[in-house]
């Protein structure tokens, strides 16, 4: 699945690159102002658009190939990335339903879909796997298997127990006791 959303998103890269250069050209060759703006500044904003579109779109299509690759949940910066591709899609979903038309508002909701199931189906296997495959070894490899490592040492004194109960306040109920 994350192989789709890699796709989709690689493709929405070349895409929106290609369109907003496209535009770019488009007002570059009509030489025309608006609002008394120059035409070759906004030529130049729309090819760099473009270009930072592109880039965009195409980083969050790698975060996805390596989640496919890895087969495990994006973490730091590659989860911002997705969390921030799906708001991007949801905020062009809502302008693409008046502006283009239902057929947009729908593609937009797909991949506003596809980015976050992979961002919630990966969270819960990293969840599960993080359990099933705890190691007793510390997780360097070099132990034995039997755990001897983590034991604790006999000659050493426990550590004092920590009281975690909060202080009782005018507003805290009192601990229950047992006789």
């Amino acid at each position: 699945m994350a192989w789709v959303v890699a796709v989709v998103l690689f493709a929405e890269a070349f895409g929106i690159a290609a369109l907003n250069w496209f535009m770019g050209v488009v007002v570059d060759r009509q030489d025309m102002s608006l609002a008394g703006l120059d035409p070759d500044r906004m030529s130049m904003s729309a090819k760099a658009g473009a270009v930072v579109f592109g880039l965009y779109f195409a980083l969050c299509g790698l975060v996805a190939l390596l989640v496919a690759v890895r087969n495990r949940a994006p973490a730091g910066l590659g989860r911002v990335l997705l969390i921030s591709v799906a708001v991007v899609h949801a905020l062009l979903g809502a302008f693409a339903w008046g502006l283009i038309g239902p057929a947009a508002f729908v593609y937009m909701v797909v991949v506003l879909a596809l980015v976050l199931l992979l961002l919630m189906t990966y969270d819960q296997v990293a969840d599960g796997a993080g359990d099933a495959g705890a190691r007793t070894d510390g997780g360097d490899g070099g132990g034995d298997g039997s755990g001897s490592e983590n034991a604790p040492d006999p000659a050493e004194p426990e550590p004092e127990a920590k009281n975690d109960t909060p202080p009782a306040g005018p507003f805290t109920p009192p601990a229950p006791t047992t006789p």
